[in-house]
């Protein structure tokens, strides 16, 4: 009988899911030039992805401190400071309030409009909604504005990480690996083997509609704040 490696660790990098999607395309022989071009197809891929929501699994709990009298929060204030930082976010997923007694209080999100229309946004209190504003560098806008310090608790979906080098190793996950690998064979069958794209299309829309449906249902229990439990964990 075949034996098999007891391992789970298998992974492919970016230059083998280019490699992969070239293969797809009929292409054996590549050039440098093509290498490079599949490498921006890739960033343009993550970024299709980011625009049609399949990027949740970037989503990590974050916290900030909350001063009295503050109305919002952007740059380290929001995020701190490291590698990643407040211009990575691109939504804001959930937000509770954490007072110095450990209890947590949800926030309701509110549209531009609704927040641009409080006339008194510095009135005291709880902050009960919050109106995050999506710009190259965000603002977490908070009403009404805090009466003493609180912790801001919240879920930042980051923006994806571009391709990088070409031998990079990728941070898509395993399950998403076969719609990253078919989307890509599309985006480079449209400039190099144009008499495959609608077969590569098809293809790559049933493999995004088997991702987003699985990171639909994986994502629903996790992403939804718990209220009135301790810090550390929640």
């Amino acid at each position: 009988m075949p034996t098999y490696a007891n391992t789970a660790n298998f992974d492919f990098s970016i230059d083998e899911i280019v490699e992969e999607a070239f293969e797809r395309c009929g292409l054996q022989d590549r050039s440098g030039y093509q290498l490079k071009t599949a490498r921006r197809s890739l960033n343009l891929l993550l970024a299709e992805w980011s625009n049609r929501g399949l990027n949740l699994w970037t989503i990590q709990k974050q916290t900030a401190a909350l001063a009295a009298d503050v109305t919002s929060l952007a740059g380290t204030s929001l995020y701190g400071t490291g590698a990643n930082d407040a211009s990575q976010i691109v939504e804001i997923t959930d937000v509770v309030i954490r007072d110095s007694s450990n209890n947590e209080y949800s926030c309701s999100p509110v549209s531009r409009a609704t927040y641009l229309n409080y006339t008194v946004k510095t009135s005291g209190g709880r902050p009960t909604q919050y109106y995050f504003e999506k710009t190259i560098n965000p603002t977490l806008y908070l009403y009404p504005a805090a009466t003493e310090a609180f912790t801001v608790v919240y879920y930042a979906m980051l923006r994806m990480k571009d391709s990088g080098d070409y031998i990079n190793n990728n941070e898509i996950p395993f399950s998403f690996l076969p719609c990253l690998t078919a989307g890509l064979a599309y985006y480079i069958s449209m400039k190099y083997a144009p008499d495959r794209v609608g077969m590569l299309k098809q293809v790559y829309e049933e493999e995004f509609q088997r991702a987003a449906d699985t990171n639909r249902e994986n994502v629903s229990s996790h992403f939804v704040p718990r209220i009135g439990i301790t810090a550390g964990t929640y």
